[in-house]
């Protein structure tokens, strides 16, 4: 390993290679560390699929408009308003550049997949996926003289006064010090340690899946509150979506989601709605049914549709459990047959006539039904009916390092560190107190990346 660069960046997903991209074409010498090995580099990003971005007119790949003002509503909506509103602003204006500068690098872009996304407008889509966009990033930056060390673990940092001297990195059975004139940390968050989960969630956290990498242990985040950094964001907050509850423990990516969840009813383990299905479009409400779900008594939810509607989403990779009668779906979801019968009854009874259209949020909708269902409510009456046993996904958590508009890591006693800089799903919570909207963790990392590393190459320049 080379034991001196301009600029060390720790991390190797979308931030992490943003960072470093921006770092390298200001003439900067860079090192990344990725504590993953090889074939598993990327992190999260690799399980993505799109960017949110403010545009002024329709673009090869976007229709119509998207402005900022429209962009920092929506965003406001989801977060109810909580997040940095100057790092919110910079978030939105810097997105409309983005597209052009990734296709520096060889992203290549797609028009937006049909369905229940609504996502034509806002956001860009990565042809191939996230993992084609990592290895097109990573291929560039080995084009650009970037050096990177893989299975490379953080596992200590020195700093001093607010100022990186350097880090501590295992690999294999040897651990080498590296130095740097400045650092960018872009490690992700810590939802990958069942242990911390647990600190704040209980018991409730051994029943969560991890949709991501499992090298997301959270090492840098307790490094850097342990050298006095500034903390932002609430512990209990993170991404979580409903996965199909039969997804591996790690790593089972965008594919477990179940986009089933607006067109149907949702029971928990007692057969009982808890939620609206159907309260806004799903890109805006799609990240709430994690903690929904989480709350149920034992981590676990079911979404039932009817065969109207099977159609009309993308569905998980693993199949849905089919039957010819409510009563034999119940059966087969080990759920109170008559419960769910007279859920399903009662709900049949409350659906009132409307258009049904799933791109729109439509006039179908329960009337004296509590809770309600506002929007694709239709009779869940025609047979095969479908079941999905769910539970509780965490992209990731929005616990993180406070940071400032060049982000620079804020410290404790209100001081700027002096050449520490932070990046992505581990600074997060600067604009993610609570909610999420699609494509915005991909935002976020690929504009705090770029900013971080343009300010770790003006650093080291100056």
């Amino acid at each position: 390993m080379t034991p001196h660069s301009d600029v060390l960046v720790i991390g190797g997903g979308n931030a992490a290679l943003c960072a470093a991209l921006t770092a390298r074409q200001a003439g900067a010498t860079v090192t990344v560390l990725e504590h993953a090995p090889r074939e598993c580099r990327g992190g999260n990003s690799r399980h993505t699929r799109n960017f949110r971005c403010a545009h002024d007119a329709p673009t090869d790949v976007l229709t119509d408009a998207y402005p900022e003002e429209e962009f920092l509503a929506d965003l406001n909506r989801v977060t109810k308003g909580e997040g940095d509103p100057v790092l919110s602003r910079l978030l939105i204006t810097r997105s409309t550049g983005c597209p052009a500068w990734m296709k520096q690098f060889g992203a290549r872009f797609q028009s937006s997949l049909r369905g229940t996304l609504h996502l034509g407008r806002t956001n860009v889509f990565f042809l191939g996926g996230g993992k084609a966009l990592m290895n097109t990033y990573y291929a560039a930056a080995e084009r650009a003289g970037v050096r990177v060390e893989y299975d490379a673990e953080v596992i200590g940092l020195d700093i001093a006064d607010g100022t990186f001297q350097s880090a501590q990195v295992r690999m294999g059975d040897r651990t080498q010090t590296v130095t740097a004139r400045a650092v960018v940390i872009a490690a992700g968050g810590y939802e990958a340690n069942i242990e911390w989960l647990r600190e704040a969630w209980g018991d409730a956290a051994d029943n969560f899946i991890i949709r991501g990498t499992p090298f997301n242990t959270g090492t840098l985040l307790r490094l850097m509150l342990d050298a006095g950094a500034e903390p932002i964001g609430d512990p209990t907050q993170c991404h979580a979506v409903a996965v199909d509850a039969r997804a591996p423990r790690f790593d089972g990516g965008i594919v477990t989601r179940l986009d089933s969840v607006p067109f149907g009813i949702v029971v928990n383990k007692d057969g009982v709605r808890f939620y609206d299905e159907g309260e806004d479009a799903w890109p805006k409400r799609y990240a709430i049914w994690g903690r929904l779900v989480a709350a149920q008594p034992d981590q676990i939810a079911f979404s039932v549709v009817d065969a109207k509607v099977t159609g009309s989403f993308m569905p998980s990779v693993f199949p849905p459990v089919v039957a010819g009668t409510i009563h034999e779906l119940a059966a087969k979801l080990e759920l109170p047959a008559d419960t769910l019968e007279t859920a399903v009854a009662t709900f049949n009874q409350a659906v009132r006539p409307g258009t049904f259209d799933r791109a729109t949020l439509d006039d179908c909708r329960t009337e004296g039904l509590t809770p309600p269902k506002s929007h694709w409510a239709q009779r869940i009456d025609t047979p095969p009916f479908w079941g999905y046993p769910l539970r509780p996904g965490i992209t990731f958590t929005y616990l993180g390092l406070k940071v400032d508009d060049a982000a620079r890591v804020v410290m404790a006693d209100g001081r700027m560190a002096a050449n520490i800089y932070a990046a992505g799903e581990i600074m997060a919570g600067n604009i993610l107190r609570q909610g999420y909207i699609a494509g915005i963790g991909m935002t976020i990392g690929t504009v705090f990346g770029r900013i971080a590393g343009e300010g770790a190459s003006q650093h080291v320049g100056g």
